[in-house]
């Protein structure tokens, strides 16, 4: 709906986001370098980093479990792999990178020329220099990832082919931190656990999420904030068929990924549309002035397509910055930790701070003098706003609020009808329910 380009603005750069920022890219730089799947030892790693920052509730769910109409896999883990040359030099080293090995590989170990291994050889040839990120979940297969140029130059010969892995019976591994609200009605924040060394399609969210939780739990939040760690598409659909008898509890959603790259902010709509964290969402992008875009839901991308299925048609939406597949580092190994900013995920973090302070304030009023304009002098709600520099917006807040106090619109209507900022209509509503006048 709306587009443009450029840095996050000088507005989220406040002493406090950027320490945040700081912090967040030290995580990502942390949790790089371990191989992370759909399964295994590098989600655990992961999220025992992540619980050293915010208490987790690890769930371990074994293989075999039928999870809506998905089986829960194999456990796959890795030790090492490689290709070597025949003079035993490794040509192609998982050691150097986690993606440099097909995610899920099985086991092999071979000798073979170069024209049978090219077969296993994953590159990208309209980006030479990189090595991509591939997987091979659900077919047992094996192979390898590696820069076009690096293949370009290998001679003919006789390579030794070795992958030093399992996949056995075991478990798949998420996990959930909680921050209890005045209320049991949810707001979930969930992203992906599973890919390896991508710094911006899977640890900015983890980081911006980590820092999110943190900041929610130093207040008294209205609703309850529920977080899930997961790995995609089988995570999410594992929690939601292990949460079936409660979803009705979830009111609100939002999907954290590629969180940290310079681009502008980019919101997806949830399935229905105009659920309220839709609209949140676009109301807070839009007054904050900042540079960003709207896309209508499509059932392709990240987990919101898990959580906004039809038989769940959750509102929940998904927030990135340059979106899903749109920029040319993504699933490559140019996506590092020097492709995402400290500012780009300080600037997400407040995005979402924002919008969680507007979904927890977001109130229906009803006028208790409805009949004509109450009289606001005698009240003290005119003196009140004295020295205001925004006095005469808050003054039309209040006259915003009394007259759509109704019972059937929310503080959020009144925002969106008015073109005031929600937080300047938020404090006029306080300011009336403290007078009489409005009762939620």
């Amino acid at each position: 709906m709306t587009a443009a380009g450029g840095e996050p603005p000088a507005s989220a750069s406040a002493p406090a986001s950027a320490s945040a920022g700081a912090e967040m890219h030290a995580l990502v730089e942390r949790l790089y370098p371990l191989c992370r799947s759909i399964t295994g030892d590098g989600v655990r790693a992961t999220l025992e980093i992540v619980g050293e920052y915010i208490p987790l509730r690890v769930h371990e769910v074994p293989t075999g479990t039928q999870v809506l109409d998905w089986t829960v896999p194999q456990e796959w883990n890795i030790r090492d792999a490689y290709v070597a040359d025949s003079t035993g030099k490794r040509v192609v080293d998982f050691a150097a990178s986690s993606l440099h090995v097909l995610g899920y590989s099985v086991p092999v170990s071979r000798t073979m020329p170069l024209a049978e291994l090219r077969g296993h050889l994953h590159t990208l040839p309209d980006q030479p220099n990189l090595v991509p990120y591939r997987t091979s979940y659900y077919t047992p297969e094996w192979g390898f990832c590696l820069a076009q140029e690096t293949l370009d130059v290998l001679p003919d010969g006789e390579y030794e082919v070795r992958v030093d892995s399992t996949l056995a019976d075991g478990h798949l591994t998420y996990a959930e931190h909680v921050v209890p609200g005045q209320v049991a009605d949810e707001v979930i924040v969930s992203c992906h656990v599973c890919h390896p060394s991508l710094a911006n399609d899977n640890l900015a969210g983890i980081a911006v999420a980590v820092f999110l939780a943190r900041a929610l739990a130093e207040q008294t939040p209205y609703y309850t904030y529920r977080f899930i760690f997961a790995p995609g598409t089988i995570g999410a659909i594992t929690w939601l068929a292990r949460n079936q008898e409660r979803i009705e509890q979830v009111k609100h959603g939002l999907v954290l990924a590629c969180a940290g790259d310079r681009g502008p902010l980019t919101y997806k709509q949830s399935r229905r549309g105009d659920a309220e964290i839709d609209r949140v969402l676009q109301h807070v992008l839009t007054t904050s002035e900042r540079p960003h875009s709207v896309a209508e839901f499509t059932p392709y991308g990240y987990d919101e397509r898990q959580y906004c299925s039809p038989g769940f048609d959750l509102g929940v939406g998904s927030l990135t910055r340059t979106p899903y597949a749109g920029y040319p580092e993504y699933h490559t190994s140019a996506d590092n930790p020097d492709f995402v900013s400290p500012e780009a995920m300080a600037d997400t973090l407040a995005v979402c701070r924002e919008a969680f302070d507007v979904l927890d304030h977001n109130r229906r009023y009803r006028n208790l003098s409805p009949y004509g304009e109450p009289q606001l002098g005698r009240r003290g709600l005119y003196g009140s706003l004295g020295g205001r520099s925004d006095a005469q917006q808050a003054q039309m807040a209040m006259l915003w609020v009394l007259n759509l106090s109704d019972g059937e619109h929310s503080l959020l209507d009144v925002a969106e009808r008015s073109g005031l900022p929600f937080d300047t209509v938020a404090v006029a509503a306080d300011a009336l329910a403290a007078a009489g006048l409005i009762k939620a």
